[in-house]
């Protein structure tokens, strides 16, 4: 940790701990092994997080990412919902166009193929 505060230092980097988060990774069976409890980083206590959010992205500490794939249904679907209401009001091809713009990008943002 040492060397994690010297380099902060000079970079001229400070930890903003209302903004940090601590995912441990590990398969599912290894999870009662991990360290309980706070990790001190720079003098500032962080506390473990069973997922984090980053860039758009939420991370399982089992790299499965089902939180990220429920919050992407979620807002996939509460958008369709929102549609759903012009359905009517507008062409087929206007609505198709629609869903495309507005549902595909929340689907494919962060895939990385």
């Amino acid at each position: 940790m040492a060397a994690i505060a010297s380099w902060m230092r000079s970079n001229k980097i400070q930890l903003n701990a209302d903004k940090t988060e601590v995912l441990w990774c590990t398969i599912g069976r290894r999870q009662h092994q991990l360290p309980s409890g706070t990790l001190t980083i720079n003098g500032t206590a962080v506390s473990a997080s069973s997922s984090v959010h980053d860039l758009g992205i939420h991370i399982d500490g089992d790299l499965v990412m089902w939180k990220h794939v429920q919050k992407t249904l979620s807002r996939c679907f509460a958008v369709l919902r929102q549609l759903r209401q012009i359905r009517r009001s507008v062409p087929q091809p206007t609505f198709q166009s629609l869903v495309a713009t507005l549902v595909n990008p929340r689907l494919h943002y962060g895939n990385g193929a």
